[in-house]
């Protein structure tokens, strides 16, 4: 073999190493896995769907993250959120009167004052965990933020399903909903290269639970009314 013959075969084991080297380097390639959520009477909707990797690594929220809760004829839209650990969310006011959102949950306790369109500074969700949110002066209004230390997440529709796109690995499936009994679901789920499909049954109970009662609110809610129907002089 002449030296210009070994020459070319070692420059083409380089160029080949080199190959092999940068494709081992590339994240793996997503796998679809789409979870259909129902209970007894049928498909779900407002089910946060998540999957959480067993190793210990994941991506952090970036810091620009928000997302919306609006509050439209005295309601919360959406009713649940689901955001990453580090996001921030707003929460503007679009009806006509005047709303006081709050939270007393562990994972994040906030108050905004009475406020209308979207003067109200946005709030930063830092703690994993379900953040339940009212309005001080009118108790039915009830929202929900899903707080999730894992970027794999989605909130089913009508349709009752979510798609996610995660590499193949070891996960946990994990799904809340407002109406679940007990503290939520959870089941190992491995994830292969071909697109999976997973089904999940959860058991629902009555009316979705309510934000705890507090004093606080119950005499500012009282102050509110008593303002309200007070005469003109």
């Amino acid at each position: 073999m002449t030296r210009r013959t070994e020459s070319f075969w070692r420059q083409g084991r380089r160029r080949w190493l080199a190959v092999v080297l940068a494709m081992a380097a590339l994240p793996a390639a997503a796998t679809p896995v789409t979870v259909l959520v129902a209970d007894a009477d049928g498909p779900l909707a407002d089910a946060v769907v998540s999957l959480q990797a067993t190793a210990p690594a994941r991506p952090a929220a970036p810091a620009s993250a928000t997302a919306t809760m609006d509050q439209v004829n005295s309601q919360f839209v959406p009713a649940v959120l689901a955001v990453q650990t580090g996001s921030w969310v707003r929460f503007p006011n679009s009806d006509q009167i005047r709303h006081q959102v709050y939270s007393f949950s562990p994972a994040k306790r906030f108050e905004l004052p009475l406020y209308q369109g979207s003067t109200a500074k946005p709030v930063r969700f830092e703690q994993a965990g379900l953040v339940t949110v009212g309005c001080n002066i009118h108790d039915w209004m009830v929202g929900y933020v899903v707080v999730l230390d894992t970027p794999y997440f989605a909130v089913t529709g009508a349709d009752a399903q979510v798609r996610l796109e995660v590499p193949p690995g070891a996960y946990e499936l994990r799904v809340w909903h407002p109406r679940l009994s007990g503290a939520g679901y959870a089941q190992p789920l491995q994830v292969a290269r071909a697109p999976l499909r997973q089904a999940v049954q959860l058991a629902t109970h009555g009316p979705a639970q309510v934000v705890p009662e507090d004093p606080r609110i119950r005499a500012l809610q009282d102050k509110f009314r008593r303002s309200q129907t007070a005469p003109t002089r």
